[in-house]
């Protein structure tokens, strides 16, 4: 037997180790896949197939009428060089991004930290406060009679009453200003599930790892905090990028509301706004779909980019 017939005897060999290993530990831990069956079964339905299908359905002309037809690169051909509407909402999108995501992120981080300082009731008061314009369904309601066009919005009237302006401004009619009111809306929405995650993974921070830090040589709190505090709740920093970054890249809602779909100018349009557009009101299936597998990319690269990020923390 010659020295490549002994290598591939022994790839074989270890081939077959390992797959008598895994159907040891597939027998062993049967219990464990049968109870998390269920999880995986509904994840795999519901959110890996719709992916690989709106992949696939983004190389086609699909108008809900008629059978998929192949186009190849069209769809995307169309999207990066003749669509100009998608090429100023994705500006707008990578703007929201860029600019809500890390500081809505510190800003749930810092706010987690100060309030778990506080004991007991008072913190968890502290953190309904904080958290309860995520989950208020009345949000755009009150925004809107902020930015109400006339002298009796709130804005409006404390501007024309102190008189740094001259005459109502129509906040969302104006094109310089519909981006920096989203900005801002999205920022005051934005300690939602991420600041709940962080309050929770300070909670569970084992306090001997302070006395421990305190012995090798951590002398303040900033020191606790990247040394000690932050290595100790990296799951909870990862969750929490996740979700901001989630929220950045998928703003909708709020240009809708605030400014309209589509807003003046399109100055408050974005990637889902544009995708909502193609996919709920002209069926335009095939080129909603590669709309969405562009926004997925973004998504995953930028989780990925965060990853790396969040790996040198305590470094």
């Amino acid at each position: 037997m010659d020295t490549q017939e002994m290598t591939i005897s022994q790839e074989a060999l270890d081939i077959a180790k390992k797959q008598a290993l895994l159907s040891y530990q597939i027998k062993r831990n049967k219990a464990s896949y049968f109870m998390l069956a269920p999880y995986f079964i509904l994840f795999f339905f519901f959110t890996v197939l719709p992916v690989a299908i709106s992949v696939g359905l983004s190389f086609t002309h699909f108008n809900m009428l008629e059978m998929p037809t192949f186009v190849g690169w069209k769809n995307y051909i169309k999207l990066f060089l003749e669509d100009d509407i998608f090429m100023i909402s994705l500006k707008n999108t990578l703007l929201f991004a860029v600019i809500t995501g890390p500081i809505s992120y510190m800003l749930c981080l810092l706010f987690a930290w100060i309030i778990n300082e506080f004991k007991g009731k008072v913190r968890a008061f502290l953190t309904l406060i904080f958290y309860a314009p995520s989950i208020c369904g009345n949000a755009y309601l009150v925004w809107n009679l902020i930015l109400t066009g006339d002298r009796y919005g709130y804005l409006n009237g404390i501007l024309l009453e102190l008189d740094i302006i001259n005459e109502a401004k129509l906040w969302m009619q104006t094109e310089k200003y519909v981006l920096p009111v989203l900005i801002v809306v999205q920022l005051w929405l934005s300690l939602g599930t991420g600041f709940l995650s962080f309050i929770a993974g300070l909670q569970t921070v084992d306090k001997s790892l302070y006395e421990a830090a305190a012995l090798d040589g951590v002398k303040n709190r900033w020191q606790e905090l990247w040394y000690v505090t932050l290595p100790a709740m990296k799951p909870q920093l990862m969750f929490g990028a996740v979700m901001q970054i989630t929220q950045s890249f998928a703003v909708a809602d709020i240009s809708i509301n605030l400014a309209g779909n589509p807003s003046v100018n399109y100055a408050g349009a974005t990637v889902v706004t544009h995708l909502l557009d193609y996919g709920s009101t002209r069926f335009e299936m095939g080129y909603a779909s590669a709309i969405a597998t562009v926004l997925f990319l973004l998504m995953v690269g930028t989780n990925k980019l965060v990853q790396k990020v969040l790996g040198r923390v305590g470094e």
